[in-house]
């Protein structure tokens, strides 16, 4: 298992430590400072935290020494808006993800920009071919007033093939180091939109997409009018239906073992709490078939707590796990989910948990 981890917060990054006590808090950075996402350390070693300070604006930051020293780096810019351009304006509103493969970095922003790094973060491209894309125009705000790309999942075995997962614009997959992007949703569903436009890929809400990385062809979406898989890489999705609701934004996927899942189930859109006010997490081991709802160690009165797209991670053994909440409740498991021990109930409110 990964015995570290971090926790990006409204204010502050956390690190984690996991040993014979459990889990505890090792170190923390920026403290004070909304921290909006973290890319843990990569191949190289060299780890990356993206800031979001209101008026001062979103900023990177860079370690090379496991998070104990931090410097600031480039940040994405958007190039300058051409006068009849359409659709939101072209300013970095916030990176909402981050994920890295062979030396690259790719960063995910508010409103649906997606950058590159070849450099560690040194410097950043907009994919043009996504954002020239005449669909994109069209896509809107899923919670935020703006578009924007929070799950990017690179193909481990092919290289120059990602998926991302846009709040609302859909699922789009590029084959080809992101020259060309095409849209891949058949299958989801949009309740929210009137009858003719439900099935339009354009205007799909998948809160959070996930790969799975021994069977990469298999990816759960936690969407936002419920539970999507696909098992032919994103060429058909299939809806898959949990218990208590189906309606949540944190999707867990085994590394290794495909069929199984993690959810977290909210009420509903118009009332984001858990169910009866009992916080649960559902896992399905058997592809959707059936589900069983975890609740050994989490609270079941009086539970107010809301888990972020990014507020529920696996790490690469499949049997530890971190939720974290809105709330600053911090939860973790090493048995799939069986039970879970409380690692803390005072942080800030937390937006994303990583495993190193």
């Amino acid at each position: 298992m990964s015995d570290r981890a971090w926790v990006a917060t409204r204010k502050g990054l956390f690190e984690l430590r996991n040993d014979r006590a459990g889990w505890r808090i090792a170190n923390v950075s920026f403290l004070g400072e909304p921290v909006s996402m973290v890319l843990p350390p990569t191949s190289s070693g060299r780890m990356l935290a993206a800031l979001n300070l209101g008026h001062f604006g979103v900023k990177v930051h860079a370690s090379d020494d496991g998070g104990k020293t931090w410097q600031e780096v480039a940040t994405p810019t958007y190039p300058e808006q051409p006068a009849d351009a359409k659709g939101p304006a072209w300013k970095m509103v916030q990176i909402w993800s981050m994920e890295a493969r062979n030396g690259t970095v790719w960063a995910g922003t508010l409103p649906g920009g997606l950058f590159r790094s070849d450099d560690g973060g040194a410097s950043w491209t907009l994919n043009d071919a996504l954002w020239n894309r005449p669909e994109r125009t069209e896509w809107f705000g899923g919670g935020y007033d703006v578009p924007g790309i929070h799950s990017i999942c690179p193909h481990p075995a092919r290289t120059g093939e990602i998926l991302v997962g846009v709040s609302c614009g859909g699922a789009w997959i590029t084959r080809d180091d992101g020259q060309s992007w095409s849209v891949h949703c058949d299958g989801m569903h949009a309740a929210y939109m009137p009858p003719e436009q439900a099935e339009n890929p354009n205007t799909q809400d998948p809160h959070r997409i996930v790969r799975c990385a021994s069977a990469p062809e298999v990816l759960w979406t936690q969407h936002h009018c419920g539970i999507w898989k696909t098992s032919d890489n994103a060429a058909r999705w299939e809806e898959v239906k949990a218990p208590l609701s189906s309606f949540g934004f944190a999707v867990a996927v085994h590394p290794s073992r495909p069929g199984t899942a993690w959810f977290v189930p909210g009420v509903a859109d118009q009332r984001r709490i858990p169910v009866e006010g009992q916080l649960v997490v559902n896992r399905t081991r058997d592809g959707g078939k059936t589900f069983e709802t975890l609740r050994e160690g989490l609270p079941q009165e009086a539970c107010y707590d809301l888990t972020y797209r990014h507020g529920l991670d696996v790490a690469p053994d499949g049997d530890h796990l971190l939720m974290g909440s809105t709330t600053g409740s911090l939860w973790a498991t090493g048995n799939g989910g069986d039970s879970w021990t409380t690692v803390s109930n005072h942080l800030p409110p937390i937006y994303a948990v990583r495993f190193g």
